[in-house]
């Protein structure tokens, strides 16, 4: 990237990042907190102070970038009379573009919901202990790819299998953008590898489900859900082993009837916890149902076919005989499985980013 690319391009990003309109917004939103009355609404207070936060850190990284390129200006009227400035120029230009780099994947996720925390669940598909394996990996995977990114994951429901992996995983995500990101996981991931439960180490295909959904603000949509139509059964939470984890009934299981969505929570310390937490899941998943409902009306109305997100084929996995990674929306892939596995998929969550905003 030369400083002319560099200039026009920092830029650009000043106004897809709409720093001018957050500053305005910053100092509304300070001069909200400042009032001595602001911490009156625990939970509204908390949500425009992490509002604020996330505003005031983009402002500031762009400040920063923009802090960056002066640098690099100075540096290149130095580097005429002194080349060995050229080195520091060179350097500069490189954390620059990374940071451009990142303000323009940000820019794509300007959904309703693309800023807010995650929820991300995992099922095994038909395999038995082998999808159950699989089931873990994946969560081993997302977990480790959240700690990269300086994400929070807090697990909301963990059931180990029988015999081996877990049979479901449900954790919270939280960090900037957590949604928009891991957006592109939902769907259905299918691993091919030599299965260490095969005595006779044959090869085995093997699925399993991921469904990401946001963290919805309590105050900012309405999503509307009868107790009369949630069945609230408790239990005794269960940990690896078959041992109990807790002496109390303090699981909690949530059947919404009119859909026959299931919604599990057992890791947090009290029956209440785990109650608000399912409804937490509850009321997100319902948010997606009534909007893939309305995408799928918008889509009939344009003629257009859906894929099912659940039902289709989003990434392949191949440990044998060759060892690769294939997503096949963006047609990105990588030999380097082992990478991938332990949470190295920035490329596949970008690339898929990408190839969407280009379509």
């Amino acid at each position: 990237m030369t400083l002319e690319e560099a200039e026009k391009r920092t830029e650009e990003a000043r106004a897809y990042l709409h720093i001018d309109e957050k500053i305005a917004e910053l100092a509304n939103l300070d001069s909200r907190i400042a009032n001595p009355d602001f911490w009156n609404d625990t939970d509204n207070a908390q949500q425009v102070s992490k509002q604020a936060s996330d505003i005031r850190d983009v402002i500031e990284r762009y400040e920063s970038a923009c802090g960056l390129l002066d640098d690099i200006k100075t540096a290149t009227e130095l580097a005429e009379e002194d080349p060995e400035f050229g080195e520091e120029i060179e350097n500069d230009l490189e954390r620059l573009e990374k940071m451009l780099d990142d303000f323009e994947v940000e820019s794509w996720f300007n959904g309703r919901f693309d800023s807010s925390d995650a929820i991300l669940s995992i099922h095994p598909g038909s395999g038995g202990l082998e999808a159950q394996d699989w089931t873990e990996m994946l969560y081993r995977m997302y977990s480790r790819y959240a700690d990269s990114k300086g994400w929070k994951v807090k697990v909301l429901d963990l059931v180990p299998g029988e015999g081996i992996g877990l049979d479901r995983a449900s954790i919270q995500i939280e960090g900037r953008n957590a949604y928009g990101m891991l957006r592109s996981e939902s769907g259905v991931h299918r691993l091919v590898r030599i299965s260490p439960t095969d005595d006779k180490k044959r090869r085995h295909t093997t699925f399993a489900a991921v469904e990401v959904i946001p963290v919805l603000p309590d105050n900012d949509i309405s999503v509307e859900i009868d107790p009369n139509d949630v069945r609230v059964d408790v239990y005794r939470a269960s940990g690896p082993g078959g041992q109990c984890v807790n002496t109390t009934d303090s699981a909690v299981r949530l059947t919404h009837i009119p859909t026959g969505i299931v919604v599990t929570c057992q890791n947090e310390k009290s029956q209440l916890q785990n109650k608000e937490a399912a409804f937490r899941v509850l009321r997100g998943r319902l948010y997606e149902l009534e909007e893939k409902k309305r995408e799928a009306e918008l889509a009939e109305l344009r003629g257009e076919k859906m894929d099912n997100s659940f039902g289709s084929q989003i990434r392949n996995y191949v440990l044998y005989p060759y060892r690769l990674i294939k997503d096949t929306r963006s047609n990105i892939e990588s030999g380097n499985v082992e990478a991938a596995l332990d949470g190295d998929i920035d490329e596949f969550v970008v690339g898929y980013h990408r190839w969407k905003a280009s379509l």
